[in-house]
C-alpha cells in the first residue's frame, strides 16, 4: 500500500484506533509549527509523538486530512492542509499530505520545480490562516504551547570566554573528513573547519556539494543542555548569514544547515528544535563511530 494510498483510507481522528489518538495529538504540534512558519520532517514529528517508525505517521497524517476536511464541509470554508507542513527529509517535500491539494496524477506529472512552486504555495496558505486557534477549540483541544525562556536565559550566558575542547575539535575534525555523517556522498570533499563568515562567526564545518552549501555546528559529548540550546540558534543565525553572503555574491542561495551531536538531544529540547526548524544529527562520539 503506497502514501497517498493509506492517506486516502485513513479515518477522521473520532475514534478509538491508535493511528485516530495520534492524529489527534498530532494536530497541536502542527498548529504549533504552523504558527511559528516551520514545517518539520517525518521522524522529528514522530519522535515527539513517541513514535519509533516514522512511517507509521501515513495513517496518523491522512486521519488529520480527513479530519479537517470534513470540518471545512461542516464549515463551508476552506482549511489549508496543515498536514503538508510534514516533510521529507531528504528533499523537504511532503510525501501524505499531497493528495488533499492536488490530484496525485497532476502531482506526478510536475517537475521538480513546478512540484516546489505548488508546494510553497500550500505553505504560505497554512501560515498564514488565521484561525487554527478556533480549529483546536472546535475539536476540544489544547494549544501545545513551550516556554523555553529558562533553559534560553542559561544559553545565552553559557561558555563565554573559554576555550575549544579536545572533544570538541575531535568531533569537527571526524565530522569534516566524514561527510555521511551528515547524508552527503563519500565523493563529497573534506569539510572546511573553522570557515569566517563575514558576520565575524566561523562555521565550525563547511561543505560544498554543487551549488549546495553546507553548515555544521558540532557539540561533544560534553555539552550540556544550554550548550545544546545555544547550538539550535547558532545553526538559526549561520543558515540566514550564509544566504545573505551567496546572495551578496550573486548566486542563488541553497543552504543547509545541521547540528551535529555526540549525545542525544534531550527530550526536552526537542520541541524547540522543531520550532526552531533546526536540523539535528546525534552521530554519537567519534571513538564510538569509527
Amino acid at each position: 500500500m503506497s502514501e497517498i494510498e493509506t492517506g486516502e483510507k485513513a479515518e477522521p481522528f473520532f475514534g478509538d484506533k491508535p493511528y485516530q489518538q495520534r492524529a489527534r495529538a498530532a494536530l497541536p504540534l502542527l498548529v504549533h509549527q504552523a504558527k511559528a512558519q516551520q514545517t518539520i520532517y517525518y521522524a522529528h514529528l514522530a519522535e515527539e509523538l513517541g513514535m519509533s517508525n516514522p512511517r507509521n505517521l501515513n495513517f496518523v497524517l491522512g486521519s488529520v486530512g480527513q479530519s479537517l476536511i470534513q470540518f471545512a464541509k461542516e464549515r463551508s470554508e476552506e482549511i489549508p492542509p496543515i498536514q503538508c507542513l510534514v516533510v521529507n527529509q531528504s528533499d523537504g517535500m511532503p510525501g501524505e499530505g499531497i493528495v488533499f491539494f492536488i490530484k496525485k496524477e497532476e502531482y506526478k506529472a510536475m517537475s521538480k520545480r513546478e512540484r516546489r512552486i505548488v508546494v510553497d504555495a500550500q505553505l504560505q496558505k497554512i501560515f498564514a490562516y488565521p484561525k487554527w486557534d478556533s480549529v483546536l477549540e472546535a475539536f476540544s483541544m489544547r494549544q501545545a504551547t513551550s516556554d523555553f525562556s529558562q533553559v534560553v536565559r542559561k544559553a545565552t550566558a553559557y561558555g563565554r570566554g573559554e576555550g575549544e575542547s579536545e572533544q570538541h575539535k575531535s568531533l569537527k575534525e571526524y565530522v569534516a573528513s566524514h561527510p555521511t555523517v551528515i547524508g552527503l556522498p563519500t565523493s563529497v570533499a573534506h569539510g572546511i573547519t573553522e570557515y569566517g563568515l563575514p558576520s565575524g562567526d566561523e562555521l565550525d564545518v563547511l561543505f560544498r556539494e554543487g551549488d549546495e552549501w553546507v553548515g555544521v555546528e558540532v557539540k561533544s559529548e560534553i555539552s550540556g543542555s544550554d550548550d545544546l540550546v545555544r547550538g539550535l540558534f547558532q545553526c538559526v543565525k549561520y543558515h540566514a548569514v550564509l544566504e545573505a553572503f551567496l546572495l551578496s555574491t550573486g548566486r542563488t542561495p541553497d543552504v543547509r544547515t545541521v547540528l551535529v551531536t555526540a549525545r542525544p538531544l534531550p527530550a526536552e529540547l526537542i520541541p524547540l528544535r522543531n520550532i526552531l526548524g533546526v536540523e539535528v544529527i546525534h552521530s554519537g562520539a567519534p571513538e564510538a563511530a569509527t
